[in-house]
Parts: C-alpha cells; structure tokens; sequence
C-alpha cells in the first residue's frame, strides 16, 4: 500500500509539472484541459454518490401496456441495472434480484420504499418505464424507451434522488433489417443498452461511450 502511495505522488508530482509548462507552450485553455484530463480522464460526472454503503434493491415499474405484452423487458432491465451498480459502485450490497422479483410476485404495492423496506434494504432505485417499444416499422428494429430514475429511503418514504432521462434510440442514426438479427437478440441487446443508461448516473463512465452505438449494433 506504502508502495502504491509513492508510485501514485509520483505520477501527480510529474502529472502536475507537465501541466505547469503547458501554459508557456499552447495557452491556458489548453493547459486547463489538460488538468482537467488528467484528473478524469474520458469520464463523465457522476449525478448522485449516495448508493455508496447501502443495501440496494433495484425494481422497474413498467407502464401498463409493457407489463402485459412483454413483462421479462422490466425484470430483465432491472437484473442489468443490479449487475452494472455491483460491478461498480464501491461498497454497495445488492438485494439478490431473485428476492425483489418473489416479492413484487407475492405483493401488491405502490411506494418503492415498501418494497425495500420488506426486503430489509437502505434504499431503492426504482426505474419507472414509460416507453420501450423495438420496432420503427414492420420490418425493421430499432429501439426506443423513456424512463425516470428514482432513490427513495426505505426507512423515511423520501425521494433522494429523481432524474427523467431522455428518449433513448438504438441504435442511434440507422435501422435494422428484420431479418439480420433475431428479435429477442435484438430486444436483449437494448434492454443492455437502457439499463446501461440508467445505471451511469451512479458512477463514473464514459462520456464518450454512446458514439459507437452504431457500429456496435451489429455485434451478436
């Protein structure tokens, strides 16, 4: 640990000097962009650290009509979500999905809090699911879903964080055939792509992620 400790001031002292002469060389926007690189790199901000600590279970309201065309869309969303905050929100405890998903079978309910309350978790990130539709024709996939992202204390009701996001499309600019990608392989692939999206407001990602969408769509 001692060791890594020296490694890493070295890297800043020599991070820190290299950005010191960048004024000299190209201006202070530069330089500032520089810094700024160096510090985070590609990634994005993170919108709420709070999960940091907690026991957490994910659960995904989806809108009326989803549930009952294609109810696995929700319970998939949310294992994804689930694994994307455990592989990296430091010192996070997630609710074992199998158990959310039991309970939401066995319980009528309205406030997420309850759901967490009863399976004894800190707090609950709810994705409500308002669109999610994979079709832009008859012939050809491409998908599209609206959701809103909640944290809500078990213990106290209140809503700790609350964010709407944006339509997401997939893939971004083009659409594709039928019958070049299995449907389920397709749905598979933007139920990853929307979780993905949900998950990144609680950790540092890349901003520049989403600029491959397109290429990436034909990768199955």
């Amino acid at each position: 640990m001692e060791t890594r400790s020296y490694r890493y001031a070295g890297f800043l002292a020599a991070s820190l000097a290299l950005v010191a002469a960048l004024p000299a060389l190209s201006g202070c926007t530069s330089a500032l962009a520089t810094a700024a690189y160096l510090i985070n790199g590609n990634n994005g901000p993170v919108d709420y650290k709070g999960l940091r600590d907690k026991q957490v279970a994910v659960v995904c309201r989806p809108m009326v009509s989803l549930k009952y065309r294609d109810e696995s869309v929700a319970r998939d969303l949310a294992t994804h979500v689930g694994q994307l905050l455990s592989q990296n929100v430091r010192k996070m405890t997630l609710v074992d999905q199998r158990k959310v998903e039991q309970w939401l079978d066995e319980n009528n309910w309205d406030e997420y809090s309850e759901v967490g309350k009863a399976l004894k978790a800190d707090v609950v990130v709810g994705v409500d699911l308002k669109e999610f539709n994979i079709y832009s024709g008859q012939t050809v996939f491409q998908g599209k879903a609206m959701a809103s992202v909640t944290v809500s204390d078990c213990k106290t009701g209140e809503v700790l964080y609350e964010k709407t996001l944006p339509q997401i499309v997939y893939p971004p600019n083009h659409v594709i055939p039928a019958g070049e990608m299995q449907e389920s392989t397709f749905r598979k692939k933007f139920v990853r792509i929307l979780a993905d999206h949900v998950a990144r407001h609680f950790y540092a990602h890349d901003r520049h992620s989403d600029m491959g969408l397109d290429s990436q769509a034909f990768d199955f």
